[in-house]
C-alpha cells in the first residue's frame, strides 16, 4: 500500500476506528487466554460479583470486608458488562475485563482523533496504533482494573482540551462537542479514580497558561455548564457512599489509600525516582524505537501549540509520578497518550540520525530483553505446551525489535513503526498464550478444577464453603464465592468436622492434623496442588480433603 493509498484509507472516521482495531486485537489474547489474577484484579471481579449477588451497587464489598480505596465507577461498568454478556455464577473472568479493552479502544481512537487535527491523519492514526499497540496499554485491557479505563477518560479529556486549545490559538470558536468531551472524559475518570485524572489535566492546563502567558483560552471550556456536568457524574453516588458509610469511604480512601503513597511506598511498592522512565522502554515497545525522535520532537519543535500542549501534558504529570514514592508500572499510563503523538508528529518530518541510530539501538535492546525474560519464564516454570507459544514470542519480539530498527535506519520510518506494530502485536499475544500455559502459576484454577473432579464444590450443591489455608488469594475467592473461608488449622478442622471440603497447605499440616484429631476427625484427601504463589514469592504445595463420609468422584482428582 503506498502512503497516498494509506492516507485515503485511514481518511476521516476511519483512522480512528482502525486504531481502536489496533487496540483491541492487541488486548483480546490478554483478556482471554489468562486466567484471574492476583490481587487487585480478582478483588475487583470480587467486589462487582457480590454488587450483582446483592444488589448493593453503593457500597463496595469484598467478602465481608469493605473496600473503600477507590470510586464505583469501574465496578458499575463491570456489573453492566456481566449482567448482559454473562452470569454472576459462572464466575467468567472475561466479562469482567470487557471495559478494560474498552477503555484501550477509546484511548487509542481519542488519540488518532486529535492527532489528525494536531499533525494529519496519517499521523494521527500513527499515533493510535503505537498507543493501542504499546505493551502496557494492551496488557492493562485485558484485566479486569481501573487503569485502561482510566487511560481512556484521561486521554479522551487531554484530546478534546488539545482541539479546544488549538482552535482558540486559531481564532476560532471552540466546538460544544469538545468542550463535553472534555467535561465528560474528566468527569469519568474522577468517577473511576479519583483525583488521578486532575493529576494530569490541572498541571497540563496551569503550565500550558504559564508558557503561553494567557489564561484567556481556559474562558472557553464552558465552566458554566461543565462543572455541573461532572458534580452530576460523580455526585450521586459520592453522596450516596457518605450516606451508606458515614464517610467511611473518605477516610479510607484518602487516609488509607492515597496518603500512604504519598508519603511512603504503599504495600511494599516503593521506587525510586527514574523507575518509570526505565519502564516506559518495555512498556512503550513494540513503538520504544520512536522515543528518541518523540523527545527531540518535544524540545526542538516546542514552539509550535500542538507540541508544547504534548510537552504540558507529559512532564508536569510524569514528574509527579516519579516523585510520588510509591510506584507500580501502570501509574503513567494517562500521559502514554502525549508519547505517541509526540512519536506520531516526529514521523511528519526526516527523523535525524542520533535519534534513528538511539531508536535502533533500544528497540533491539528491549526485543532481547524481552525474549531472555521469556526464557526465564519457561525455564522456571514452563512445560512443554508452553513452549509453542514462548518460541513464537521471543522470534516475533526480536524481529519487531530487529526489522524496525534496521527500517529506522534506513530512513523508512513509518514503515518502520507499522511493521514493529504488527509483529509486537503477535508477539504480545503469543506472550499471553505463554503465561497461560505456566501452570505452577495458577493456582486458582487448577484447586477449583481438582473440587470439580472431586465432585467437592459447592457449584455442585456440595455443602459449603470450602475453607482454604496458606493461600488466601483474591483468585481463589473470586472463582469458588464470597463465602470461601480463609481459614487458620484449627478452623480448617472445625470446616472438615461440618462436613465441608478443605485445602490445606503444607506449612498448616501438622495443626491441621492435630487440631483435626482433637475434633475427632478424619478427612479423605483427593488431588494435591503444587506451584508457585507469585504474589507472596513462596512455592506452596496444598492437599484438598473432603469429609471422610462424603461420596467418592466418579473419576480420580488430579
Amino acid at each position: 500500500m503506498t502512503r497516498p493509498d494509506l492516507d485515503r484509507f485511514i481518511a476521516g472516521w476511519r483512522g480512528p476506528a482502525l486504531a481502536a482495531l489496533i487496540a483491541l486485537l492487541a488486548g483480546l489474547p490478554v483478556l482471554t487466554l489468562i486466567p484471574p489474577l492476583d490481587r487487585d484484579e480478582s478483588r475487583y471481579a470480587q467486589a462487582t460479583s457480590q454488587m450483582l449477588e446483592s444488589g448493593d451497587y453503593v457500597d463496595i464489598r469484598y467478602q465481608d470486608e469493605p473496600r473503600w480505596k477507590k470510586p464505583v465507577g469501574i465496578y458499575w461498568m463491570q456489573a453492566i458488562a456481566v449482567a448482559t454478556t454473562s452470569k454472576v455464577e459462572a464466575r467468567d473472568i472475561q466479562a469482567y475485563r470487557l471495559p478494560s479493552i474498552l477503555g484501550a479502544m477509546l484511548a487509542a481512537a481519542a488519540c488518532a482523533w486529535a492527532g489528525a487535527a494536531m499533525f494529519g491523519q496519517r499521523a494521527g492514526f500513527l499515533a493510535g496504533a503505537m498507543l493501542g499497540a504499546t505493551f502496557l496499554l494492551s496488557t492493562e485491557a485485558g484485566i479486569a482494573k481501573t487503569d485502561a479505563m482510566l487511560c481512556g477518560a484521561v486521554t479522551l479529556a487531554m484530546c478534546a482540551l488539545a482541539r479546544i486549545y488549538l482552535a482558540t490559538r486559531a481564532g476560532e470558536a471552540p466546538q460544544r462537542l469538545h468542550k463535553l468531551l472534555f467535561w465528560g472524559g474528566l468527569g469519568l475518570s474522577i468517577l473511576i479514580k479519583g483525583p488521578i485524572g486532575l493529576v494530569v489535566v490541572a498541571p497540563a492546563m496551569i503550565l500550558l497558561s504559564i508558557w503561553d502567558r494567557d489564561i484567556k483560552w481556559m474562558a472557553r471550556l464552558g465552566w458554566g455548564w461543565g462543572l455541573p456536568l461532572v458534580a452530576l457524574i460523580v455526585g450521586p453516588w459520592a453522596i450516596a457512599i457518605t450516606i451508606a458509610t458515614d464517610g467511611g469511604f473518605w477516610r479510607e480512601a484518602i487516609g488509607g489509600d492515597l496518603a500512604p503513597k504519598l508519603t511512603g511506598g504503599h504495600e511494599s511498592h516503593g521506587a525510586p525516582p527514574g523507575y518509570f522512565l526505565l519502564g516506559l522502554l518495555v512498556m512503550f515497545f513494540p513503538a520504544t524505537l520512536m522515543l528518541p525522535a518523540a523527545l527531540s520532537t518535544g524540545w526542538h519543535r516546542r514552539a509550535e501549540p500542538a507540541v508544547r500542549f504534548l510537552v504540558c501534558w507529559l512532564v508536569p504529570a510524569w514528574l509527579i509520578f516519579e516523585l510520588t514514592p510509591t510506584k507500580l508500572a501502570h501509574y503513567t499510563l494517562p500521559t502514554y497518550g502525549a508519547i505517541a503523538l509526540l512519536a506520531a508528529a516526529a514521523l511528519t518530518q526526516p527523523i535525524g540520525k542520533f535519534s534513528r541510530v538511539f531508536g535502533a539501538i533500544l528497540s533491539v535492546l528491549v526485543g532481547v530483553a524481552l525474549a531472555a525474560l521469556v526464557v526465564v519464564l519457561l525455564t522456571e516454570y514452563g512445560k512443554s505446551t508452553a513452549q509453542t507459544w514462548g518460541a513464537i514470542a521471543i522470534v516475533f519480539a526480536v524481529l519487531a525489535a530487529l526489522i524496525g530498527a534496521f527500517l529506522l535506519l534506513h530512513r523508512a520510518a513509518v514503515t518502520a513503526v507499522l511493521t514493529a506494530i504488527c509483529l509486537g502485536v503477535v508477539a504480545h499475544g503469543a506472550l499471553a498464550g505463554t503465561l497461560r500455559q505456566l501452570r505452577p502459576l495458577a493456582i486458582a484454577p487448577r484447586l477449583e478444577k481438582a473440587l470439580l473432579d472431586a465432585d467437592l464444590h459447592p457449584r455442585q450443591g456440595r455443602p459449603g464453603p470450602v475453607a482454604i489455608t496458606g493461600f488466601h488469594e483474591p483468585s481463589f475467592v473470586f472463582l469458588t464465592g464470597r463465602e470461601t473461608e480463609l481459614a487458620n488449622a484449627q478452623e480448617a478442622a472445625q470446616a472438615l468436622a461440618e462436613g465441608r471440603p478443605v485445602i490445606v497447605e503444607d506449612r498448616d499440616a501438622d495443626a491441621f492434623r492435630e487440631a483435626s484429631a482433637a475434633l475427632g476427625v478424619t478427612g479423605r484427601s483427593v488431588g494435591v496442588v503444587t506451584g508457585h504463589n507469585y504474589s507472596q514469592g513462596d512455592d506452596v504445595r496444598l492437599t484438598i480433603y473432603a469429609p471422610a463420609g462424603s461420596a467418592q468422584p466418579s473419576e480420580p482428582a488430579r
